[in-house]
């Protein structure tokens, strides 16, 4: 099975039709090898699902070994927010192909990311009309609220985690996307790890579990 991204696909364990997807999209200079790690860890757990960690679609301006959703380097807030639009149609567009492919219906999907991987996961998941299940989002924040409370479509569930040291993404960008979503009345959960950089920690992992199962009735 190919789709539009370049993706690693981990298939069900239980060798038989998806009874859900997980869509997991990798960091600003990463590949779908990296976040693919964190899949194969819930896979296990998981048995029923199947895993999408696609590349991103452009080589990365600052890492030319790994990929970006969208163009970081010397960016104003409004060519940031453009280049994301351009993302957010591809991510869109795989979304779209998980559920034909696998026959699917949206509330049987769960997407996520970590740091621009979130970023565009949260972006991407609330304009959906089609009401997708959850968004785990590890590391992230919102790329412009305002555009993003003027375009809300749906109301997945949304499980969001930082580490209170990220200098790469600070924590304020979390609590600016927690209380954005808590003031929208969002189900929310969320999570601050302590003494935690730019990164996802076990525990991290092990929360982004715990929620996927629950949300989908394991």
């Amino acid at each position: 099975m190919t789709y539009s991204l370049n993706t690693i696909i981990l298939e069900p364990l239980l060798k038989e039709k998806p009874k859900n997807a997980v869509i997991l999209c990798h960091g600003y200079g990463g590949d779908g090898k990296d976040i693919s790690i964190l899949a194969g860890y819930w896979r296990t757990f998981l048995p029923g699902t199947i895993f999408i960690c696609p590349d991103a679609p452009e080589r990365c301006a600052a890492s030319p070994t790994g990929f970006q959703w969208f163009d970081l380097m010397d960016q104003s807030a409004d060519h940031i927010l453009s280049k994301s639009l351009v993302a957010e149609k591809k991510l869109n567009q795989l979304i779209d192909e998980v559920k034909e492919k696998n026959k699917l219906k949206s509330d049987k999907i769960i997407i996520g990311g970590f740091s621009q991987g979130c970023m565009l996961s949260l972006q991407t998941g609330i304009k959906r009309k089609d009401r997708i299940n959850s968004i785990i989002g590890y590391s992230g924040k919102i790329i412009n609220t305002d555009h993003l409370a003027k375009n809300i479509n749906s109301k997945p569930n949304i499980l969001l985690m930082h580490g209170d040291l990220d200098q790469v993404v600070t924590i304020e960008a979390f609590l600016e996307a927690k209380n954005f979503f808590v003031n929208n009345n969002y189900p929310i959960e969320s999570k601050i790890f302590k003494n935690c950089e730019h990164r996802i920690p076990t525990e991290g992992s092990s929360l982004g579990l715990q929620f996927i199962k629950k949300q989908l009735h394991f």
